[in-house]
């Protein structure tokens, strides 16, 4: 068993950059806290199984399926395998993925 108490306190927001930090790799489970500084992005791309994307804190935008959507603390969304997207950050702001590899 693993608890963890406070996501947010588990990864900091660094000056100008993107950064990520596994909290969890078991079997099928993927667990990835990412800590976005304002203005940071991750470019178009795709994830090879479904995931979610959970904003812990701070504010969004990701694009994807011909639209944009804005998320903010405690909002999630659910992606398709392989469904292109971005996500641009508008403040500091720290997001959980989650992915679920069915075959593992």
């Amino acid at each position: 068993m693993k608890i963890i108490r406070s996501l947010g306190d588990e990864i900091d927001v660094q000056p100008g950059a993107t950064v990520t930090k596994v909290i969890e790799k078991d079997g099928p489970l993927r667990l990835v806290l990412f800590a976005f500084d304002e203005g940071e992005e991750l470019t178009e791309h795709t994830a090879s199984v479904p995931v979610v994307l959970q904003i812990v804190s701070g504010s969004v935008t990701v694009g994807a399926s011909g639209a944009t959507h804005r998320l903010t603390s405690d909002d999630w969304l659910y992606l398709e395998a392989s469904e292109p997207h971005t996500v641009v950050a508008h403040e500091p702001t720290k997001m959980l993925l989650t992915m679920i590899r069915p075959d593992s």
